[in-house]
């Protein structure tokens, strides 16, 4: 699994399989699941991530801060 966070969007991502085609399905305004082809659960998506989750008690991760030039 892999967990990012954009602090600039407070956007969390749980990244939980691959997949090569996704179907986004909306779970209310702000958590959008992704799944595969077969029905299955490939993503998780947080939108104002930390009205919804206490993102300091999350697991121990190590969080990479990504720059654009």
């Amino acid at each position: 699994m892999r967990i990012t966070y954009d602090a600039k969007y407070d956007t969390l991502y749980l990244k939980i399989a691959e997949a090569e085609k996704v179907l986004c399905k909306e779970v209310d305004e702000e958590i959008t699941f992704d799944m595969d082809a077969r029905g299955r659960l490939v993503g998780i998506e947080i939108l104002s991530a930390s009205e919804h989750v206490d993102l300091k008690q999350m697991l121990p991760v190590e969080i990479v801060r990504e720059t654009t030039n």
